[in-house]
């Protein structure tokens, strides 16, 4: 099981903003901060961290499980809103299982950010 999971960010005010914003749909709120890291809950321990890193950024792939197909639709609306780019809209991604619903964005140091639900019953 992983404990936690981190991604760096070149403009830490502009991602905390969003990744506050895009991850209350899935539950996540920022609870903690050092410098210019900030943590984020969900499910009783801060899993989620972003943070400046005076080496740069690498884009990277992280994706949060939602507890329903909702919680993905609503993750793609506010990340959209909030300045994302399209990487895919919510759907059914048969070609990686039958119930694999997700959506995609990309946020601004082009971080491929997902949120899934696994729908049991389209097995």
């Amino acid at each position: 099981m992983i404990a936690h999971a981190s991604l760096p960010v070149s403009n830490y005010k502009n991602a905390k903003e969003f990744y506050s914003k895009a991850l209350a749909s899935l539950g996540y709120t920022n609870n903690m901060e050092y410098g210019e890291a900030a943590g984020f809950i969900e499910g009783g321990h801060t899993s989620f961290w972003i943070g400046v890193n005076p080496k740069g950024v690498v884009p990277s792939h992280i994706a949060f499980e939602a507890k329903n197909k909702e919680a993905v639709d609503g993750f793609y609306k506010v990340a959209m809103e909030s300045g994302a780019k399209d990487n895919g809209a919510p759907g059914y991604r048969t070609e990686y299982w039958p119930g694999y619903y997700a959506a995609f964005v990309y946020d601004a140091d082009g971080h491929n950010v997902e949120a899934v639900w696994y729908d049991y019953s389209e097995e």
